[in-house]
């Protein structure tokens, strides 16, 4: 890491709700400097309830929506510290385990994409706790959803 490059936290969370799978699927995503200045936050719904609808469709959905954010505002040079709680998604970024889900892999492909276009990042895994921020806004996106469409619980089966 070069002296001159910013420290920028990325948290990604995503959640499916009230069953995974087939819930309703929602992602969120914090950006932050180093030293904690909120630089961005993102959350929204992922998927609308269906077989396509679960946990791991949120978390990478988080993690390409950071991602984005970050290339389309000149982050990419800056050294990026990528942390999200989910085992799964971290684990097969890092090329530790396969991805063998048909409807992951597009979501795994876009993610390792991206990824290539940082300078310095890396993906590490957090216990849940220390990835609170992101937590709370995935469960404000859900809430927000239910709100905003409540047919949407009416459609899970």
């Amino acid at each position: 890491m070069s002296n001159t490059a910013a420290v920028v936290e990325v948290y990604f969370d995503g959640l499916c709700l009230p069953k995974n799978p087939g819930g309703i699927a929602c992602y969120a995503y914090v950006i932050k400097e180093k030293g904690g200045r909120l630089l961005h936050s993102g959350s929204g719904v992922a998927a609308e309830p269906s077989a396509q609808s679960t946990n791991n469709v949120a978390e990478y959905t988080a993690l390409i929506k950071a991602l984005e954010w970050l290339d389309e505002n000149g982050y990419t040079s800056h050294w990026v510290e990528v942390k999200g709680d989910s085992q799964l998604v971290v684990k097969q970024m890092n090329g530790e385990f396969r991805v063998k889900n048909k409807q992951i892999i597009p979501l795994f492909q876009k993610a390792a994409l991206l990824r290539r276009k940082f300078r310095d990042i890396s993906i590490a895994w957090v216990p849940r706790e220390q990835n609170s921020e992101a937590d709370k806004l995935s469960e404000r996106a859900y809430n927000n959803a239910l709100l905003e469409n409540p047919g949407l619980l009416d459609m899970i089966k």
